[in-house]
């Protein structure tokens, strides 16, 4: 039996993926609407949970902000569960504070594209944590894309800026090129296709590809061509190259103010 605490849009994705492969899992969610079926068991709060529920993990799916009100309910469950948490920015240290310093807690990051099974997923172990209790964190992960794992959890936080924050990098990219495309005088909604139909699909290129992004780069770039005009602003030092350091130091910044 799996807990899952918060069902959302990452905990749904995640709760589709383990009853596919079979799963009984038990879900504490206050809105009723996001009760999924086919859950062994949901509830709107962990006072509902039976006493005698004894879960092999508990996956926390809350919004980080809710942690401090959230987690002390689910202490009971430290002695026999390993807790996985998803939660950006709550240290593993933080979360001991509130469930107890004898909880066993996977720390993990996930991103959206879990949502239709093609997310990642990069997981810290905490102190106590046994090898049989790695493997289930990382099998129940599995069920939403790629896991990867660090021993360092300071590194969780650059993580979550990339990763994490990753998909919605790629979102304004479609975005900007739309925008750039009427400005050029396309028609919107042509614009519109062609910016989802070329990041969607060099996305997938990618993906297919055991090229580096540099050479598949290269690949679309004639020397004296179109694309290397267009590349010579964007990867002008001040541009692209900086304004994503720039940004993904911000997030990694913001993710570690979060933690606690």
């Amino acid at each position: 039996m799996i807990l899952l605490v918060g069902c959302g849009k990452m905990g749904g994705a995640m709760f589709a993926g383990w009853r596919a492969a079979g799963r009984d899992v038990a879900v504490v969610e206050p809105d009723a609407a996001h009760h999924p079926a086919g859950a062994a068991l949901a509830v709107a709060d962990a006072a509902d949970l039976p006493r005698t529920l004894a879960p092999e993990a508990v996956v926390l799916a809350v919004k980080p902000q809710e942690a401090a009100k959230t987690l002390p309910a689910y202490a009971r469950f430290a002695e026999r569960s390993v807790f996985v948490s998803i939660m950006a920015g709550k240290s593993v240290g933080g979360m001991q504070a509130l469930l107890g310093g004898s909880a066993r807690i996977v720390r993990a990051m996930p991103n959206t594209p879990a949502a239709i099974g093609r997310g990642i997923t990069v997981c810290c172990a905490g102190q106590g944590v046994s090898a049989a209790e790695k493997a289930l964190a990382e099998s129940l992960l599995k069920t939403v894309g790629q896991v990867a794992w660090v021993e360092d959890e300071a590194l969780i936080d650059p993580v979550t800026a990339l990763s994490g924050g990753g998909p919605a990098y790629v979102f304004l990219l479609a975005e900007v090129l739309e925008q750039a495309g009427i400005a050029n005088g396309l028609p919107a909604e042509l614009a519109a296709q062609l910016a989802r139909a070329t990041v969607a699909g060099a996305g997938a290129l990618l993906d297919a590809s055991s090229e580096p992004p540099a050479t598949l780069r290269r690949n679309v770039t004639s020397p004296g061509g179109t694309t290397a005009e267009a590349l010579k602003v964007l990867m002008d030092a001040p541009a692209w190259p900086a304004l994503m350091t720039r940004a993904i130091a911000a997030a990694t910044a913001r993710s570690r103010e979060l933690a606690g």
